[in-house]
């Protein structure tokens, strides 16, 4: 029975019909993945037993199975962590059914940096294409990293406009080694050879799916402090993309354009359901722009196992703390008590766990000092 974490967790990923979301759910319960398989079938859940016993009786097999597939990831320069690992980005952590898994080739630290996330339609106008590339180039030059999904059309626009200026992050509804779609291919070549990072959570040899798509979505706009919509029809998948921003508690743009074009009509729904409407890439940096500085500051700032009792904190981070208690609470909570918009409070969040003030503990915050 393996005892390594990293090794558990790709077994786990591994077993027919546990998933994602079943991971999440045992995880919360036993607390570490090595625990999951050493469970007594009596303490699992009763749709998991017979898988899990399965494991049990074949345990070697699949200890093989997650051992080739940690040689193939350090062949060819793939990170893989885990959701208790501690570079795991904390944003993506915080949402529900964060993936237990990460793969990450390129620039590792990327996923942990302030983004803003961008997707639109495939079947994009030429206004469109220029408004993408121009709205990344200008984010990238702000110093956020932009993140999309390497699709055809104003994704593959975004990562374009982004190398131009900073650092672009692609997400993947397939395994690390195969690009979707294959003309992408030089795209995702260039991404990494400018510095950025290919992100997914799914292992190596793993094809396209129409149900990885949504999936991959969700890691998309939980990366981000930020979506911004460029252009979508009504139903557009980018849609989806900016419903689970909103679930997450992140804030979402959109550019309005004419009324007579059909592509903008997704946009101009969105800003009806309260989006923020933007018209330069700007008003997105005014916005979000002090997540910029307060992510300069924890970089700069050496982790400690606490902080010093002469550490300074801001009037926000203390005003935080209090607002936190000694009771484990969660995000929705703390904005609410707050009132802060989720972007700066994700960020104070980081800072003050990043001093050793704070703890999270699957998704609720625990104060330490």
């Amino acid at each position: 029975m393996p005892e390594d974490e990293l090794e558990s967790a790709l077994i786990l990923q591994s077993l027919p019909g546990v998933g994602s979301a079943g991971i999440t759910g045992l995880l919360k319960h036993f607390g570490t993945f090595s625990r999951i398989l050493r469970a007594h079938g009596s303490e699992l859940p009763m749709r998991y037993r017979q898988v899990l016993q399965q494991y049990q009786n074949t345990s070697l097999k699949h200890s093989d199975l997650a051992r080739r597939i940690i040689d193939v990831c350090t062949d060819n320069g793939t990170k893989i962590m885990t959701v208790l690992d501690t570079d795991y980005p904390n944003l993506l952590r915080q949402i529900d059914n964060a993936p237990p898994l990460l793969y990450v080739k390129g620039n590792p630290h990327l996923p942990s940096l302030p983004q803003i996330a961008m997707v639109g339609s495939r079947q994009h106008s030429a206004a469109g294409a220029q408004n993408a590339r121009a709205f990344a180039s200008t984010l990238g030059a702000s110093g956020f990293v932009i993140t999309s999904g390497l699709a055809l059309g104003i994704d593959g626009e975004a990562h374009l406009g982004a190398i131009e200026s900073g650092k672009t992050i692609a997400v993947l509804g397939t395994g690390i080694d195969r690009v979707y779609p294959r003309r992408h291919n030089y795209l995702y070549q260039r991404i990494l050879e400018r510095g950025g990072a290919i992100v997914t959570e799914f292992p190596p040899g793993t094809p396209a799916r129409a149900g990885h798509f949504p999936q991959r979505n969700r890691i998309i706009s939980g990366l981000s402090l930020g979506v911004l919509v460029v252009e979508a029809a009504m139903q557009s998948g980018s849609l989806i993309t900016a419903r689970m921003a909103l679930e997450q508690n992140r804030e979402v743009f959109a550019i309005p354009g004419s009324i007579h074009n059909p592509l903008a009509k997704g946009c101009h729904r969105l800003i009806r359901d309260g989006a923020t409407l933007v018209e330069t890439a700007q008003d997105i940096v005014d916005q979000l722009g002090g997540m910029l500085a307060l992510a300069g500051e924890q970089t700069e700032r050496p982790v400690t196992d606490h902080v010093d009792a002469d550490t300074p904190l801001s009037p926000v981070e203390t005003r935080v703390l209090e607002y936190l208690g000694f009771d484990p609470t969660d995000l929705d909570t703390l904005a609410v008590r707050s009132e802060l918009p989720a972007g700066e409070l994700t960020a104070v969040l980081g800072r003050l766990e990043l001093l050793g003030l704070i703890e999270n503990r699957a998704g609720n915050y625990c104060r330490l000092w």
